[in-house]
């Protein structure tokens, strides 16, 4: 798999994942629940797909390179962008009326 197909795919599975708390249900899309989700839940579940789109994403450049040292700011920055990600999601859940 080429670089440039690495990221694109990484961008599309952060958006996935980002929205997946809040288009399903379930707890980590698998796992039914008795009750409605909360917000909480909802917010750990994205700390949850961050990390594991955060390792898909190491494990990729691993194969393509050697991994680039990153500080602070790149995790504030994936995190801030996986945050800007969610936003349909939440949008759809929070503010759309639903009948």
């Amino acid at each position: 798999m080429s670089q440039t197909a690495s990221v694109w795919l990484v961008v599309a599975l952060a958006f996935l994942a980002a929205n997946l708390p809040f288009l399903s249900n379930r707890l980590l899309a698998v796992y039914p629940l008795a009750k409605p989700k909360m917000l909480a839940v909802r917010v750990a579940e994205l700390v949850f797909w961050y990390f594991v789109v955060g390792a898909i994403a190491l494990f990729l450049e691993q194969r393509v390179g050697q991994i680039a040292p990153q500080g602070w700011e790149f995790y504030a920055i994936t995190a801030t962008m996986f945050i800007t990600f969610a936003f349909p999601g939440f949008v759809y859940r929070y503010l759309f009326k639903h009948r």
